[in-house]
C-alpha cells in the first residue's frame, strides 16, 4: 500500500514539475527554431537571436532593463537594509507603525501603485522617462528587502553591537564589520528578490515610464498582435540570466557554509 502511494505521490509530482516547467523548456526550443512558426520545429537556427541583437527598439528595452534592475536592487539593497537596521534599535510601537506601513505596497494591487505613481509623478510635473521608472523601482523593492533583513535582525543578539563598541570599534565598525556580516543571508537574499522584481516588472513600468523608455516587459507587450519569433530569444535571455543569478546565489550560499562550518570546528578543536 506504501509502496502504490509512493509511485502515484511520484508520477503526481512528475506531472507537476512539467506543468510548470514546460512553457519554459517550450520557449527555450522554439527560439532556435528555423521557422516563423510558433508551433513546428523546422530546424536549429541561431536567426532570431540575430534579429532580436539587430532590433533597436529590443537592445534598447535589454539596456534599460538591466540598468533600472542593477540601480534599483544598489539602492534599495542599501536603504532597506539601514532601515531594517534603524527599526531594530526602535521602539515597539514605531517598529510595528512601519513594518506595517512597509507591508503596503506589497500588498497593494500592482494596478493600484502604478495609477497612483502615475498621478504622483504628474502632479510634480515630472516628464516621465527613466528617472521616473528607476524612482518606481526602487520604491516598489524597498519592502521586500526590509522584509527580508528584519527576521535576521531578530535573531541576533541585541547587545553585539554594544559590545564590539565596547570592544573599541566605532558605530560605523560595528554596523559593516559585526551587524552586517551577520545579517548579509538575508541582505542577498532581499537583493536578489529586488533584481528580479525589478526586471519583471510590466504594471507599474507601464505608468511610469514615458519617452520611449521601455523595458523587456514592456516591449513584449507592444509585440503582441504580431508573431514575432524573436520574443522566444528574448525570454529565454531572461530566463538564462535569471537562472545564473539563481545558480551564482545557490553555489556562493554553500561554499559560505561550508567555510563557516570549517571555522566552528577548528574553532571547536583548538
Amino acid at each position: 500500500m506504501k509502496k502504490k502511494k509512493r509511485i502515484f505521490s511520484t508520477i503526481g509530482m512528475m506531472f507537476l514539475v512539467l506543468f510548470l516547467y514546460a512553457p519554459i523548456i517550450y520557449t527555450v526550443i522554439f527560439s532556435f527554431n528555423d521557422s516563423k512558426s510558433l508551433t513546428k520545429f523546422a530546424g536549429f537556427s541561431t536567426r532570431w537571436y540575430t534579429k532580436m541583437l539587430n532590433d533597436r527598439t529590443m537592445t534598447n528595452a535589454i539596456f534599460y532593463t538591466v540598468v533600472i534592475a542593477v540601480i534599483a536592487t544598489a539602492v534599495s539593497t542599501i536603504v532597506g537594509t539601514l532601515t531594517a537596521i534603524g527599526l531594530s534599535k526602535s521602539n515597539r510601537i514605531l517598529r510595528a507603525v512601519v513594518e506595517q506601513t512597509n507591508e503596503l505596497p506589497m500588498m497593494n494591487p500592482d494596478i493600484v501603485t502604478g495609477i497612483g505613481l502615475l498621478m504622483f509623478f504628474s502632479a510634480l510635473h515630472l516628464n516621465k522617462g527613466f528617472v521616473t521608472l528607476l524612482l518606481a523601482h526602487i520604491m516598489f523593492c524597498i519592502p521586500y528587502v526590509i522584509l527580508s533583513v528584519m527576521p535576521k535582525l531578530r535573531s541576533l543578539d541585541p547587545n553585539l553591537a554594544e559590545a564590539a563598541m565596547d570592544l573599541g570599534a566605532t558605530p560605523m565598525q560595528a554596523l559593516v564589520k559585526v551587524i552586517v556580516p551577520q545579517v548579509l543571508p538575508g541582505i542577498v537574499s532581499g537583493a536578489l528578490i529586488a533584481f528580479t522584481m525589478s526586471f519583471d516588472d510590466f504594471v507599474i513600468s507601464y505608468f511610469s515610464t514615458g519617452n520611449g523608455v521601455n523595458n523587456i516587459s514592456i516591449a513584449v507587450y507592444t509585440m503582441r498582435k504580431r508573431v514575432n519569433p524573436s520574443i522566444n530569444a528574448l525570454s529565454t535571455l531572461v530566463i538564462v540570466l535569471i537562472t545564473t543569478a539563481l545558480v551564482l546565489y545557490n553555489v556562493a550560499s554553500a561554499i559560505s557554509a561550508k567555510r563557516r562550518a570549517r571555522r566552528e570546528k577548528m574553532i571547536d578543536q583548538a
